[in-house]
């Protein structure tokens, strides 16, 4: 970030060089970092295993409570923070309610790599909350910056469901069949232990070389700005971390309470074995991490399209990466810390690695009902 920033200051040559690399209001340079970084962690999704994993009562639970915390307690709370904290700084407020409405796409994915969450649960959220993003983000954008945000005079805001349809499918659509062809096509010349034991080390170096070249990009892009800005970049600084907070606290509590509810529930009806696991620290990472993450890329390339490129809009929208980068990467270290310091699993259930299997596979301990399902 701060390299970017450097860039941006004494390269100022560096914004226009990067608007004439656009393709309808999406910057190829960023999206070339981010295909980069998306695509090993696609890539390590197990596709083959989500007929079974949709099969099961837990992944509609998660769904269910990914789009409440996503779609309707997210975009409040970004809403009630930026009133309370930028109530003299319209222009701010709105480029910060862009943020919030723009749900998890990208960076969701390497955080949840990070602290240890399940995979195939956090892919099928994030493909599902994308696909609403392109239905949800331009009522929505028009529901919260002009009549609730209270900007009705001073803007007409209008994002076309075609903006938003083509930054998600460049963003996650062209990783995430690069990462379908190549996972199937190398399992079957090579065979599954050729990839997971050799291919995939190649390529996960990619994913954070790819972030780091994202956020690098990013700050040089807009860090001009940021430096002659400095003081209402800092006033933008309080929504943006409160949002987060708020959120991640939010859902891993929500999560972890429900895994402690489960676990009283399975102890209590130990009769002809134990039924699968639907929480599990895995699972209140993915929650959480997805209800905190946000798309940024799609909020800043709405605020330029619609504000300009030099708008205070765009300039609050470019700040939210500035902070959810930091922010979540501690949460990161919260995560792995609470994963140790909490109790996920009653004494004799297994360990926590275990608990994504559970979900994923529909085994217990004995693998009857693994099997079961393979016949079914």
């Amino acid at each position: 970030m701060i390299l970017g920033i450097l860039i941006g200051v004494y390269a100022p040559n560096v914004q226009k060089s990067f608007d004439t690399a656009t393709f309808n209001a999406v910057s190829v340079p960023i999206a070339i970092g981010l295909i980069i970084m998306m695509y090993p962690v696609l890539t390590k999704v197990q596709y083959e295993r989500l007929p079974l994993i949709l099969s099961s009562r837990g992944i509609w639970l998660h769904i269910s409570l990914s789009l409440f915390l996503n779609w309707i307690i997210g975009p409040f709370i970004m809403l009630g923070v930026a009133w309370a904290t930028l109530p003299d700084l319209p222009t701010y407020r709105a480029g910060v309610i862009l943020v919030g409405l723009a749900r998890c796409i990208a960076m969701v994915m390497i955080w949840n790599q990070l602290a240890k969450g399940d995979a195939n649960y956090c892919a099928i959220l994030v493909v599902i909350n994308s696909v609403l993003q392109i239905v949800l983000y331009s009522p929505y954008a028009v529901l919260f910056i002009n009549i609730l945000g209270g900007q009705s005079q001073s803007s007409n805001i209008h994002v076309s469901y075609r903006e938003v349809a083509i930054s998600v499918l460049i963003y996650l659509g062209i990783p995430l069949l690069a990462g379908i062809i190549t996972r199937f096509t190398t399992i079957l010349l090579f065979g599954r232990n050729f990839f997971e034991n050799r291919f995939l080390p190649i390529i996960s170096p990619f994913a954070l070389l790819g972030l780091l070249y994202t956020i690098i990009v990013m700050f040089a892009y807009q860090g001009h700005h940021i430096v002659h800005n400095l003081r209402p970049v800092f006033r933008v600084f309080v929504p943006m971390i409160l949002y987060f907070a708020i959120m991640w606290t939010m859902a891993f509590s929500l999560a972890y309470w429900l895994n402690r509810k489960e676990a009283k529930t399975r102890k209590f009806n130990r009769v002809g074995g134990k039924s699968p696991r639907v929480w599990g620290y895995e699972m209140a990472v993915v929650q959480s991490f997805t209800a905190g993450s946000n798309n940024f890329e799609l909020a800043i390339a709405v605020a330029i399209a619609v504000y300009g490129v030099g708008s205070d809009q765009a300039l609050a929208a470019t700040i939210g990466p500035l902070i959810e980068v930091p922010v979540l990467l501690a949460l990161t270290w919260v995560a792995l810390f609470l994963e140790k310091k909490l109790i996920w699993d009653e004494e004799g259930e297994g360990d926590v690695e275990g608990q994504s299997k559970n979900i994923t596979s529909g085994a217990t301990p004995n693998g009857r009902e693994s099997e079961e399902s393979e016949k079914r």
